[in-house]
């Protein structure tokens, strides 16, 4: 749900640990002890300044505070504004997703094609094939639409 703590939301964000850049829960515990709190607790204070910086670093938008033995993270109500915002997030990471489906589809349909020019099957048989792609390639992009019709109702609840 959009402008719920949920603990995945730190999963990209990494931090500089002994020189290697490694994602967060691979260096802390996060946790989500209320609808709009997450908790980070290291496995090692010393790194408490840097997971801080990393979160700060991060486009989510979000305002760590540090106590000294926990980082807390107040995930803030969503505006219209930014509602607005992540709704076109989820649009373009959908088109993306599309022409990775019509990606699939040209490279079958091209294989389909040289099979053909190989002899290796007959004519009638492509244009099945390709009928058959191009059948599953709507049915992915229709499954593709209506996730998102339902993830921009979500975010724009209220």
């Amino acid at each position: 749900r959009a402008g719920r703590a949920n603990p995945a939301l730190l999963d990209k964000i990494t931090v500089n640990y002994y020189g290697t850049p490694t994602p967060i829960n691979q260096v802390a515990n996060i946790s989500a002890p209320e609808a709009r709190l997450l908790i980070v607790q290291p496995w090692d204070r010393n790194l408490l300044p840097e997971l801080e910086k990393a979160i700060l670093k991060s486009d989510l938008g979000l305002t760590p505070s540090n106590d000294g033995t926990v980082i807390r993270i107040v995930i803030p109500q969503l505006t219209e504004e930014r509602r607005t915002e992540l709704v076109k997030v989820a649009r373009k990471k959908t088109e993306e997703f599309r022409v990775m489906v019509r990606n699939f589809r040209r490279e079958a349909n091209d294989k389909l094609k040289t099979q053909e020019k190989n002899k290796v099957v007959s004519e009638d048989e492509v244009k099945r094939a390709q009928d058959k792609v191009q059948k599953l390639t709507d049915s992915k992009i229709k499954e593709l639409d209506k996730i998102l019709a339902n993830k921009e109702r979500d975010i724009m609840e209220v």
